[in-house]
Order: C-alpha cells, then sequence, then structure tokens
C-alpha cells in the first residue's frame, strides 16, 4: 500500500505538470484553432529565466518563478502579435509551420545564450517529510499543492469574471463575439498571455526534479497534445481530466511494467481511448 500511495503522488506531481501545460495549449487552440508547437518553447524559456534569475541576480525560487512568468507572458504576447497575428486569415497550414519556427528559433537562443549543457535548477524545498510509511519530497507536494491551486484560479478566471468569458466567447464563436463588441486583439493577447504564464510556471515547478536544457519542451509539449486529443480538442475539464490520466498511467506503468516504456505509455493510451471514443472524453467542448 505504501509503494502503491508512492505512486498515486507520483502521479498526481506528473499529472499537475502535464495539466497546467495542457491548459494553456487548449486556450490558445481554443483562438486560433490551429495546434501551437511553439509552446512547448514557452515551457524551455519558462525554466531557462528562472534559472538564469536565480544564478545571475540570486533572486529566490518564488520570485523568479514571478519573473520567468512575467518574461514568458510578455515572450507569448509578442509571438502572437509578430508571428500568428498577421496569418490569423490563412490557411490552418501556415500557422503550424510558423509555430514550428518558432520553437526552432527559440531553442537555437536558448543554447547561444545558456549552451547545450543539461543545467540543475536548485530549490529551496529539499526536505522529505514521513508520514504513516509514505515518503514525500517538499516538491513533489509543492507541486502538487501550487498546480491545482492555480488550476482553481484559472477555473474561477474564466467563470467569474468578465475577462474570463470574452476568452470563452471567442473560443467559441470568434465572429460572433466580435459581433457583440469583443476586440479579438485583446483577447487573443491575453490568452497568450496566460498559456505562457502557465508555461512558465510549470517549467519552474518541475524543473528542480527535473533538468534544465534547450529541447526540454520537446517532449512535454507532445505529450501536451495527446492530452487535448484524449481530453476533447479545445476543452479546459478535458486538458485537466487527460492531463491526470496520463499523469497516472505513466507513473503507475513505469512502477509496475518499467520505466524505459513511460514515455510510450501516453500514446498506447491515447490510441486505446480514441480507438472507443474518438471525439474525445469531452465531447462537447472538442471542435
Amino acid at each position: 500500500m505504501d509503494l502503491f500511495l508512492q505512486q498515486v503522488l507520483n502521479g498526481l506531481t506528473l499529472g499537475g505538470i502535464y495539466s497546467l501545460v495542457a491548459l494553456g495549449l487548449t486556450l490558445v487552440y481554443g483562438i486560433l484553432h490551429v495546434p501551437n508547437f511553439a509552446h512547448g518553447a514557452f515551457y524551455m524559456a519558462g525554466a531557462f529565466v528562472s534559472f538564469h534569475l536565480m544564478n545571475a541576480f540570486g533572486l529566490n525560487y518564488w520570485l523568479a518563478m514571478l519573473g520567468s512568468a512575467a518574461c514568458v507572458a510578455a515572450l507569448a504576447t509578442l509571438a502572437e502579435r509578430l508571428v500568428f497575428h498577421p496569418l490569423r486569415d490563412a490557411s490552418g497550414l501556415h500557422p503550424m509551420i510558423a509555430a514550428i519556427g518558432v520553437l526552432l528559433f527559440l531553442e537555437a537562443a536558448a543554447q547561444a545564450i545558456w549552451g547545450a549543457d543539461f543545467q540543475r535548477m536548485q530549490t529551496p524545498y529539499t526536505g522529505i517529510l514521513e508520514f504513516a510509511g509514505l515518503t514525500m519530497p517538499a516538491q513533489r507536494l509543492l507541486i502538487v499543492a501550487a498546480a491545482f491551486g492555480l488550476m482553481v484560479a484559472l477555473h474561477l478566471f474564466l467563470t467569474r469574471t468578465v475577462l474570463g468569458s470574452t476568452i470563452i466567447a471567442m473560443a467559441q464563436n470568434r465572429d460572433g463575439a466580435s459581433l457583440v463588441g469583443i476586440d479579438a486583439n485583446k483577447v487573443s493577447m491575453l490568452t497568450f498571455a496566460i498559456s505562457g504564464v502557465l508555461a512558465a510556471v510549470a517549467a519552474t515547478l518541475y524543473a528542480p526534479i527535473n533538468l534544465v536544457y534547450p529541447a526540454m519542451g520537446n517532449l512535454v509539449i507532445t505529450k501536451a497534445f495527446v492530452i487535448i486529443i484524449l481530453g476533447g480538442m479545445g476543452s479546459v475539464p478535458g486538458a485537466i481530466v487527460g492531463g491526470l490520466i496520463i499523469g497516472f498511467a505513466e507513473s503507475f506503468g513505469a512502477f509496475y511494467i518499467s520505466a524505459d516504456y513511460k514515455d510510450i505509455i501516453a500514446f498506447v493510451l491515447l490510441v486505446a481511448i480514441l480507438s472507443l471514443r474518438p471525439q474525445g472524453l469531452f465531447a462537447r467542448g472538442a471542435h
């Protein structure tokens, strides 16, 4: 039972990170209706900015996270203005190619600035808690609490505020939202900024138990695409539930089957679920 509960904690840790990344991705998809491959680069940039602020300027962990969130939000907004906005009336293929270009550009920029070596981010939360035979690293508990707290905050923002309602309206019907006076440009910029914040926070939370390197966003964004397809394209609840499913599947799969197949489990699960439910788990939110 102790080992089982240990995997539950690991699953919540992975699921929280995956859900945050997938939420940012699905919000942008709701506006563009195009997969944003550059989101993985925003995740990577968030980790590197936090790492740099902590090492070069001596900021503490939380201030570095806030600084990283602000920088990546500005970077994502700039990408929306300079890259995606001019292609808003183009076919779906053009924004996808542009997103891949942004991804490659940011990866090359990170390698030029910080090098290609793997970096380790420090955290003040290095303790280990023991409870009823369960070993709980403080950083993992922080990830679970912060990730799910941020999900609740995002849900309240989308459902209880005027700005959040404009994002939902724009995702449901862009032309209809414009007709009732919603500024599509401002909503698009806000959505990209929120996605950048989610990516930066997720990366800063996960980096201390992982590594920081230029290509770190590639596998994460691939799994995030699996999650939003699994949950239903454009569905916010689907992104959260899908992230938890993949997180638990990887955690239990690595422990009970083999850690060598951990990254394959997500794709096997995707095929299995979509063969039974092709529209995803939350069909009403899918496009």
